[in-house]
């Protein structure tokens, strides 16, 4: 299984944006169904971030107290899950 594939897949058509790490997988295992490692999925998080795929996950808004985990495709991110998909 492509993990990248999958999570661009995922970035697609949901929102993911949770308090850490652990929860976003968590979350996106969830959107996913499935058995998946957390491993893996970490080491797909900094692949598409290296390849411009997606942004940095790791967040700290204006005037908040701790950082967030969320998913947003780029561009480039955007197409090649369109392709994936098929859309």
């Amino acid at each position: 299984m492509d993990i990248a594939a999958l999570l661009l897949r995922t970035g697609l058509t949901a929102f993911i944006d949770e308090p850490g790490a652990d929860a976003a997988f968590d979350r996106f295992r969830a959107l996913a169904g499935g058995t998946l490692d957390a491993g893996a999925f970490h080491d797909a998080v900094a692949a598409c971030v290296r390849d411009g795929l997606i942004r940095e996950p790791l967040r700290l808004d204006d005037h908040s107290l701790h950082c967030h985990w969320r998913l947003v495709l780029t561009p480039e991110g955007v197409a090649r899950a369109r392709i994936l998909t098929g859309a």
